[in-house]
């Protein structure tokens, strides 16, 4: 049977799915959905040759780039990129793992539920929890019985197994290949109802989180390369939609033209690097929403049939929506050589860690083990900084804060890929409708350029001449006449260090935020510090055009050049100026470590210069 669908002539608005009556827009036109694969209790064989698959017009919004063209080298999308850049061959930007709920909007409610129903079987009279579980059941039934007739393996896996890792070991070796190629099939919490009934009828119905089989198609498409649609037999059938966007471009470059070497998930050398880029920046183009309802239409109502026949989807009206429930961005720098990558990677993470100054660091090598939620929904979010080493030759720096997480890792011998991800996009304030796609891919892009800017300012730390000499002074904010910073004072300095640290934050902080990352610098030392001492010495900060406030709110955001300063200050004194003064005045140090690194080395060096200078002009103990 066919599954109509109605959407509009432009495709940078997303098509709705209309299962009976008129199309849903008015510039609308009828397309049939033929299922990839037909089960024979599903399909008559003669409609086969007549059902079509959608036609979609994409509307492929390409971002200009420009390449090297007579010796000029190309424009770097950042200052971080920009400032390796002869070091590089190219950059990349890519949307990478995708993760899409799809639901059915009456199924969201016990009363819809209930309408559904009706319009299913007539009447609910048989509306008890013996019918829905039935529905499994049949799944079940249905699901072995097609995997064992086309060759398909079916595992039912334990808890904990990585089963997309499982299934790439497991990619057909035919490139025409198209279709599922397996099965996996493992217990996870979902939403299902429980029907009361009493001999009058039903008395209430619940909707609950239970634990059932869900089953995880892994399917091979030709637009979006290896996708998983996982998939919960029992009503309302919610299901989740895994994509991943190196898939899709990867698919796109190759009907391109373009060559390139692709190890995991990077490509490692690229033949057209401003073309492979011109097809990864149309993930953020508003007809990128029309692909991604394209692909999960055109594999998950013939998953679905397993359960609910296509005759009995059309006839209660059933249609999936859709929503954003995880999205990753990267940014990609291809090197020219390894050895580089890894001295400006490892020397990266050496100096932002420490600077950053948030509430954890952890510094992990090997295994690790720690808390992955907290059951106190009052608890405070995730926030901390973590340097994981789960292999020899892979260090990993992360941010987490609350559900979203910043890392910057080596990827292959010479990609350095800087990653954004949301756990969950509930967290971004930009809705979570897959309209709202090109929106949450562009607020992590943007989170990606300020994490950027912040490794910019403390990888090439720097302060303005005459600065330091302009702090002390007082200035204005507006009309208000307000001191100078003293940088001498403990209370200023943790303040430049929580505002630091709080840059990160992808909508700005506010004053109370501030108060208490202070009071986490400075512990018992000031106790009375609130959000109104905060307050005072942000205007101090804004007087010297450090920090700035947020348009129509009580929010803050650093400068960019505001950050490099206070990061340059910071790190001068803290990682130059006091080891260097320590060493030369604190006198014999007792016996020199068998195993130095090159930095203690160069710090014993510098010591002694600075021991001999102390001596010449009479200041030496």
């Amino acid at each position: 049977m066919a599954t109509r669908l109605s959407y509009p002539q432009s495709a940078t608005r997303a098509p709705r799915f209309c299962p009976s009556g008129r199309p849903a827009t008015p510039g609308g036109r009828w397309a049939k959905i033929s299922p990839p694969f037909s089960p024979p209790w599903i399909t008559p064989p003669e409609a086969a040759d007549v059902l079509k698959s959608v036609d979609f017009i994409d509307d492929f919004s390409y971002c200009r780039i420009r390449v090297s063209r007579g010796g000029r080298p190309m424009k770097m999308p950042d200052e971080f990129s920009e400032s390796y850049q002869s070091y590089l061959a190219g950059t990349y930007d890519c949307v990478d793992r995708i993760v899409l709920n799809a639901y059915f909007i009456m199924g969201q409610s016990a009363g819809g539920f209930r309408t559904w129903w009706r319009q299913l079987r007539g009447s609910d009279e048989d509306l008890n929890n013996t019918h829905l579980m039935r529905f499994a059941g049949r799944f079940s039934r249905r699901i072995h019985a097609y995997a064992e007739k086309q060759g398909i393996p079916l595992v039912h896996c334990r808890p904990g197994e990585k089963k997309h890792e499982l299934a790439e070991q497991h990619l057909p070796r035919d490139p025409t290949f198209r279709g599922i190629f397996y099965i996996f099939v493992a217990i996870a919490p979902a939403p299902v109802f429980h029907v009361y009934r009493s001999k009058k009828g039903i008395t209430n119905i619940k909707r609950k989180i239970a634990y059932v089989n869900h089953y995880s198609f892994h399917i091979l498409d030709p637009e979006w390369g290896h996708l998983t649609i996982k998939l919960c037999p029992h009503p309302p059938f919610t299901a989740q939609i895994i994509l991943n966007g190196h898939e899709y471009v990867a698919c796109q470059a190759r009907k391109s033209k373009i060559l390139f070497t692709k190890e995991d998930n990077c490509f490692t050398e690229i033949s057209d690097a401003a073309g492979l880029a011109r097809v990864a920046d149309t993930m953020r183009a508003s007809s990128s929403v029309g692909r991604l309802i394209r692909a999960c239409e055109r594999w998950i109502h013939p998953c679905l049939c397993f359960a609910l026949e296509s005759g009995e989807q059309q006839k209660s009206g059933f249609g999936y929506s859709y929503s954003v429930y995880q999205a990753e961005y990267s940014r990609n720098l291809l090197f020219t050589r390894g050895r580089i990558l890894e001295q400006v990677f490892q020397g990266t993470i050496d100096r932002t860690r420490a600077s950053l100054q948030l509430k954890k660091i952890k510094t992990i090598f090997g295994s690790q083990s720690r808390r992955l939620f907290r059951r106190n929904v009052k608890s405070k979010p995730r926030l901390e900084v973590v340097v994981e080493r789960p292999v020899y030759n892979l260090t990993i720096f992360k941010i987490h804060y609350g559900k979203l997480t910043i890392k910057i890792y080596s990827k292959g011998e010479r990609v350095l890929r800087i990653e954004v991800i949301a756990h969950n996009v509930k967290q971004l304030r930009y809705g979570r409708r897959i309209e709202r796609f090109p929106q949450i891919t562009t607020a992590l892009k943007i989170m990606v350029e300020r994490f950027l800017a912040i490794l910019r300012g403390v990888d090439v730390s720097f302060i303005d001449n005459g600065r330091l000499d302009h702090w002390p002074l007082p200035s204005k904010v507006g009309q208000t006449r307000v001191g100078g910073i003293d940088v001498n004072r403990p209370r200023i300095r943790a303040v430049m260090g929580g505002v630091i640290a709080l840059s990160t934050h992808p909508r700005g902080f506010s004053a109370s935020d501030l108060a208490g990352r202070v009071k986490e610098i400075l512990g018992d030392s000031v106790p009375d510090y609130q959000a109104r001492q905060a307050s005072y010495d942000l205007k101090k900060l804004r007087g010297k055009d450090l920090v700035r406030r947020i348009k129509h709110s009580q929010r803050y955001e650093t400068s960019p050049e505001g950050l490099r300063a206070m990061t340059g200050f910071v790190v001068l004194r803290e990682k130059v100026l006091n080891p260097l003064l320590a060493g030369a005045i604190g006198g014999n140090l007792g016996r020199k470590p068998k195993n130095r690194s090159q930095i203690d080395i160069h710090y014993e060096n510098i010591r002694n210069e600075m021991q001999n200078i102390f001596e010449i002009i009479g200041i030496a103990a």
